[in-house]
């Protein structure tokens, strides 16, 4: 019997959530916007990275 809520997700579903995890800055990013809205403008300020690199991370996400 599986958990009440319990949706079965694909393994290559999973592989791609944690591989995107991995990455500091993106988890970084994620708990900045845990905080609320911001634009790729704020998220770029607290990194050493450019707004690009940024989109490229939330695109990823």
């Amino acid at each position: 019997m599986q958990p009440s809520g319990y949706r079965q997700t694909s393994p290559g579903r999973l592989d791609a959530t944690f591989a995107a995890l991995a990455d500091p800055t993106r988890r970084a990013i994620l708990a900045r916007l845990a905080a609320g809205d911001a634009s790729v403008a704020e998220l770029s300020q607290p990194f050493d990275i450019s707004q690009a690199a940024v989109s490229k991370h939330l695109k990823v996400l």
